[in-house]
């Protein structure tokens, strides 16, 4: 077991507006390397500010692109409008790690309105997830307790299936902030769990080979409600190296949407 110092946050703001990852985003792929989660998350949040200022309260999509591993060090976040109208906004942002870009991002906000939709439609009432966290066992990363890191970031219940090990449906909890003192959006605790679609649902064996995903598209039917995030997770691979994981995303009151990482798949060295 680790004898690692527990941080109490994802990330701590700096006086220049930058931020300093600390071991809690560690990933499992390498031990300098962020997952992916949460330097997403922190974009989110950024873009979220961009978006409440026009009063664009929903995030109806965020595509990361993963240009290169994000380190565990200090991170810089450029946004930019791209275009704001009445009723929506495009964003797009850039993370950035020792002079170097590591991620590029775009982003769709939308205005919420009141909107009465007419009982019986086709796929409504929304479906729900198969359990609801309480009714769920809770469940254990394959790499944790090797060091500090997204393990002891987020708690995890496995609704159906095992975890690593084929089609599969968690939920996730933040344990931890991304920022001390402030509470995260539930559009950050969606970016958070939602990047790990590819491990709960992985069908190689994650000590022969790597499965990384280069993307992550989510896309919100509606804004999520309360703590819990749910992944209903698959994964399909082709035969020259490629594959897809996709989730159905759910909070406790039902589907809010969908996520999709394209993976590069090759045998560890």
């Amino acid at each position: 077991m680790t004898t690692e110092v527990m941080p109490t946050s994802a990330y701590e703001l700096l006086e220049s507006g930058s931020y300093r990852a600390s071991i809690l985003t560690r990933g499992p792929w390498h031990p300098e390397h962020q997952h992916a989660g949460p330097p997403i998350a922190l974009v989110c949040r950024a873009i979220e500010l961009a978006a409440v200022e026009h009063g664009l309260t929903h995030l109806a999509r965020l595509t990361a692109n993963l240009l290169r591993p994000v380190p565990i060090g200090e991170l810089a976040i450029k946004v930019a409008n791209d275009y704001v109208g009445r009723n929506a906004g495009h964003f797009s942002a850039r993370l950035m790690a020792g002079g170097k870009e590591v991620a590029r991002f775009t982003a769709l906000a939308q205005r919420e309105n009141d909107v009465h939709i007419p009982d019986g439609l086709p796929g409504h009432p929304l479906p729900m997830a198969s359990k609801g966290p309480e009714d769920s066992a809770a469940g254990v990363f394959p790499f944790a307790g090797k060091h500090v890191g997204y393990a002891d970031l987020v708690e995890t219940r496995v609704a159906h299936g095992r975890l690593f090990d084929g089609p599969c449906a968690v939920w996730f909890r933040l344990r931890h902030p991304l920022l001390d003192s402030e509470l995260p959006s539930v559009y950050q605790r969606v970016a958070v769990a939602a990047d790990s679609g590819n491990g709960v649902s992985a069908i190689l064996d994650f000590k022969t080979y790597s499965f990384v995903n280069s993307d992550l598209t989510i896309n919100l039917l509606r804004k999520p409600k309360g703590e819990w995030i749910c992944l209903d997770a698959r994964t399909h691979l082709g035969p020259d190296g490629g594959g897809l994981s996709e989730s159905a995303l759910y909070d406790i009151h039902g589907l809010i949407g969908r996520a999709t990482q394209s993976l590069s798949v090759s045998r560890r060295g």
